[in-house]
């Protein structure tokens, strides 16, 4: 195989490769012996088909996955000769002028990862600030937990229903006087003042006694997921079969035995112990933005473009979403255009950090053991319908890259927990006010090269989702595996139409694009 490099700027590199003509035919040759053993035809007996017959029975494919076969073998040693490691799925193209009998000439275009300094990580300090659990906080949240614990008991029979009450009813929805399908209900239960129904229909309930019967108006979202029904006027007959008020839910030894645990205080160890977990969660967070704001203020060399264009769309299309649930949306997507060049910054700095990363974890003998990546395969896999989980497994095993992106957050999390165990820490006293506050602030931190800040600027005034999301980003790297695509968005399945408010569509949930460059596709996860 002859190679001659055509570029060679920066990281981005360029080949043609020339695999010999003779090269290609040898693979066919070697093709036929092989599958000749297995090849019938009328007149001979079974493994005596002459050569020549098989050939022109099977020339196209044979020629084909001899073809293919070289160039993936010539790209792999190429890359073994020159000593890259590329940064994506190299770009591999064969010269339209190829025919059987000629050498096939390939282009080979691919961007390398650079060679990563040697990290500096022997003087790191960090503040961990650890917070207590709030003893007012903890009772508070017991309260809460009350107070969605909600005992019903049956209101005086002249009683009329108000908001907070429940409203057993039976009910059959009609548009023009004609029943449609999935508008007839029987023994709900709804809470006024709750939300979960269409609008105006719990407002139709108000007043309602029990053996009342009553017409409720009410016109459908014009976004309901029922396309036959959405913006349509409608009435819904009801029989109010039943009115309850909520009884005084008394915390005490009763009401935890009522969820089935000893008395109220192993109720307060179980929710104190949630509160410590969230607030150890906090604290680490916060550890690593200190730690990964250090390593980028240390360290700056080049990266690889296409790993940071498509680390942007990724951060982008989070930010995009994020975006959807805001009050004003089109303001909010605009700010995010306005900061375009600030998520850049972001996203090439994750990208280093997660270089970085990769190198300290592969110095210092840091790895994801086989058993805990069959532990992240088989988390993973329960995410999907019963039926769809063995697909996914094989699909995670025959995609190199796939597997790659699921075993990256553990790894780099192995590497962070190493680096803190090396790391000088100065524990401090905190509310979780302070750390949350600090954990959400744009400011306070380390800068330095690729910290993702624009110095010497006032930040703008930002909306409270995008400063959040902005703020997670930069917890971020992306160690070793390619950069994520853009977020897709998942489909849902239609269902039958109620006078209830979530059966109206949702918005889809979020679903991590499929690595490339192979054909096959993970199974679709349950809804």
């Amino acid at each position: 195989m002859k190679t001659v490099e055509t570029e060679n700027e920066g990281l981005k590199r360029g080949f043609m490769l020339t695999i010999p003509a003779k090269d290609i035919e040898a693979r066919v040759d070697q093709e036929v012996k092989r599958i000749a053993p297995q090849v019938r035809m009328p007149g001979f007996r079974p493994g005596k088909v002459p050569p020549n017959l098989i050939r022109k029975m099977h020339e196209d494919s044979l020629r084909g996955d001899a073809l293919n076969a070289s160039v993936q073998e010539g790209v792999q040693q190429l890359l073994t000769e020159q000593k890259i490691r590329p940064a994506m799925q190299p770009q591999v193209e064969l010269d339209e002028g190829y025919a059987h009998g000629k050498d096939a000439e390939v282009r080979v275009n691919l961007e390398a990862l650079p060679d990563v300094p040697t990290p500096s990580i022997d003087d790191i300090a960090l503040d961990r600030l650890t917070v207590e659990p709030d003893a007012d906080a903890l009772e508070e949240q017991i309260k809460t937990f009350a107070s969605q614990s909600k005992r019903w008991e049956d209101a005086p029979k002249k009683h009329a229903a108000a908001n907070g009450d429940l409203v057993v009813m039976d009910f059959e929805g009609s548009i023009d006087g004609t029943p449609f399908e999935g508008g007839k209900g029987e023994d709900m239960q709804v809470e006024l003042g709750s939300g979960n129904l269409i609008p105006g229909f719990e407002d139709g309930l108000i007043g309602a006694k029990a053996g009342d019967s009553r017409n409720v108006e009410v016109k459908f979202p014009d976004d309901y997921q029922a396309k036959n029904l959405a913006g349509k006027a409608a009435t819904f007959a009801v029989t109010v079969k039943n009115v309850k008020t909520a009884g005084e839910q008394k915390i005490d030894d009763d009401f935890a035995k009522s969820l089935g645990l000893t008395d109220l205080e192993q109720l307060r160890g179980l929710i104190r112990g949630q509160m410590e977990q969230e607030l150890n969660g906090l604290t680490r967070t916060h550890m690593k933005r200190q730690l990964l704001d250090q390593l980028a203020s240390r360290h700056d060399f080049p990266v690889p473009p296409s790993m940071v264009e498509a680390e942007y769309q990724n951060i982008v299309a989070q930010l995009r979403h994020e975006a959807s649930h805001e009050e004003d949306e089109k303001a909010a997507l605009a700010e995010i255009e306005a900061d375009a060049d600030d998520y850049r910054r972001i996203a090439e700095r994750r990208v280093r950090l997660g270089l970085l990363l990769s190198e300290i974890g592969s110095a210092n003998g840091v790895d994801v053991t086989e058993q805990e990546m069959q532990r992240l395969v088989m988390q993973a896999a329960s995410q999907y319908a019963p039926k769809d989980r063995e697909n996914f497994v094989r699909y995670i095993q025959q995609e190199p890259m796939a597997a790659a992106q699921l075993r990256a957050p553990l790894y780099e999390d192995k590497v962070v927990d190493f680096l803190f165990a090396k790391a000088k820490i100065n524990d401090r006293k905190a509310t979780r006010a302070e750390l949350e506050a600090d954990l959400e602030s744009e400011e306070g931190h380390v800068h330095g090269p690729g910290c993702g800040h624009d110095h010497g600027e006032k930040p703008a005034k930002k909306t409270a989702a995008k400063g959040k999301a902005k703020a997670a980003a930069k917890d971020e790297a992306v160690a070793e595996a390619p950069a994520k695509g853009p977020v897709e968005k998942a489909s849902a399945k239609p269902k039958a139409a109620k006078p209830v408010k979530d059966a109206a569509p949702a918005k889809a949930p979020e679903a991590k694009a499929e690595a490339k460059p192979a054909a096959k596709k993970a199974p679709a996860k349950k809804k």
